[in-house]
């Protein structure tokens, strides 16, 4: 599963999610085969605290969706939850950003195994000297904007995964081949333990 979200601001103590893009599809990892699509969601929630609330104008510039979008929206979360249960591993751009946020509010979502398109593909290696979505997608020929909705980043993300490496892999079999994130929480936990920043 493909996963995006867009928040209040970059704090999942103060600040919370207001769209949430899924994107489920079916992989073949011994032929690095791209079967289908299986299934989109796209969901709009109002933030309810009173500092979510107080970032969102600021938070506005950013993702460009207006508060009379949000208001009275609610996830759907026994959907999302289903898809959380069907995935064998979830892939986000910049994934720390977007599970700290979705095992806050889904704390189940912390035991999947989560890979980083940022982090997990080593796209300095492979002659790109930025691992931003837009550039990425430029550089590959696959558009010239980015909307910062949940569900259009996911699907340009789904777009540039299926593009090969040097040595003709897809950039998913790439992702997948390191070691998932460490669990949520305990990577926080050792640098506390060991006083690191």
């Amino acid at each position: 599963m493909l996963l995006d979200v867009e928040t209040t601001g970059l704090s999942p103590k103060q600040d919370e999610m207001i769209e949430i893009g899924l994107l489920l599809f079916s992989y073949n990892p011994y032929a690095d085969e791209f079967i289908e699509v299986e299934e989109t969601h796209s969901y709009l929630r109002e933030p309810q605290s009173s500092t979510a609330l107080a970032n969102y104008k600021n938070a506005y510039r950013v993702h460009g969706i207006p508060f009379e979008d949000v208001q009275g929206q609610a996830f759907q979360d026994e959907r999302v939850q289903e898809a959380f249960s069907r995935c064998d591993f979830v892939i986000a751009h910049n994934a720390s950003f977007d599970r700290s946020f979705i095992c806050t509010m889904y704390p189940e979502a912390a035991q999947l195994k989560w890979h980083c398109s940022v982090r997990h593909i080593p796209w300095k290696e492979y002659g790109f000297y930025s691992s931003k979505l837009l550039y990425l997608i430029e550089k590959h020929g696959l558009g010239n904007a980015q909307t910062h909705r949940a569900l259009d980043d996911v699907r340009q993300l789904y777009a540039l995964l299926q593009c090969k490496n040097e040595e003709g892999d897809s950039y998913l079999r790439t992702a997948l081949s390191r070691r998932p994130m460490s669990p949520y929480g305990e990577s926080r936990t050792r640098s506390r333990r060991f006083g690191s920043r």
